[in-house]
């Protein structure tokens, strides 16, 4: 039952939160823009390992287009219950894929590295986009069971009108957390450290152990934006009352911000990408001027 209406959480530091969610956006729009152009202008770029970057680009793009805005939304305003579902579904979905992304470009920098005459044939354009597909589909599947119960009773674990609160049985909160965390850095850590002992132990491709290297920085990028969220979220307390939970949502959706910021460092043809954008930037504002 409702006890009364729930005011808004207003947030006391809108102003510094919106401009990172507003750079968020930009460095993951650039980002997603320069994947594209690159894909699109070289027929070199059309490789498996930037299908799946190109993948990684766009969640990390919804994350600053959908759920950064939502969230300072959500902060001053009262949601109904369709649009806090919604809202804690796209978190969920969006996030999981990329997480996924991550998982996929550590196998294709495992086979590549570790399997190189083995790559062409195991790693190919048609199995990277199904994997992908796959990916985004699956994550869909299974965020829809994770909620089936705020699905078929919207609301239902609201203490007030206007509460847009998620509470779910600790087990299912633990298996997520293996699903979504343990087993991923798992995985990732596990073909990293096949990778690093095959590199030292034999002579590797310059631009191989570059993005060893790369995937390693995301590694630790990743267990530093995610690690304080889902050991937090196991305890038995409520996120939205605790003075912790902007943090540990804006920590958890920096990462978006940070993995243009990455490949910008790691990758030349990205960077190259973003010197034209500056060039078109100044030719435009140079027309206009005349």
């Amino acid at each position: 039952l409702y006890t009364g209406f729930c005011s808004p959480s207003y947030c006391h530091c809108s102003s510094v939160h919106g401009s990172v969610y507003g750079g968020c956006l930009k460095s993951s729009g650039i980002y997603l823009y320069c994947t594209f152009q690159q894909q699109g202008n070289s027929k070199q770029l059309h490789t498996p390992t930037n299908i799946l970057l190109l993948s990684l680009a766009v969640s990390d793009f919804l994350v600053g287009l959908l759920l950064m805005p939502l969230e300072i939304y959500k902060k001053i305003t009262c949601w109904g219950n369709i649009m806090c579902f919604l809202y804690g579904f796209l978190i969920a979905h969006i996030v999981s894929a990329s997480i996924g992304t991550i998982v996929l470009i550590s196998a294709d920098r495992y086979v590549a590295i570790c399997h190189p005459l083995h790559y062409p044939v195991k790693i190919t354009m048609t199995k990277v986009k199904c994997c992908v597909c796959l990916c985004w589909i699956s994550n869909a599947f299974y965020r829809i069971l994770f909620f089936k119960d705020e699905l078929f009773q919207p609301g239902r674990s609201n203490s007030c009108i206007g509460q847009c609160a998620f509470v779910t049985h600790y087990l299912a909160q633990l298996v997520d957390f293996t699903l979504n965390f343990i087993v991923p850095i798992t995985v990732i850590v596990f073909l990293y450290l096949r990778v690093f002992v095959h590199s030292v132990n034999l002579k590797t491709k310059k631009s191989e152990l570059k993005a060893a290297r790369t995937l390693g920085v995301l590694i630790v990028v990743y267990l530093m934006c995610y690690c304080p969220y889902y050991c937090y979220s196991l305890v038995e307390v409520n996120l939205t009352s605790t003075s912790y939970a902007s943090f540990l949502f804006f920590l958890y959706y920096f990462n978006s911000c940070l993995n243009p910021v990455i490949y910008a460092l790691f990758y030349p043809w990205f960077r190259k990408a973003v010197k034209l954008i500056k060039l078109f930037t100044h030719l435009n504002n140079a027309e206009i001027n005349i």
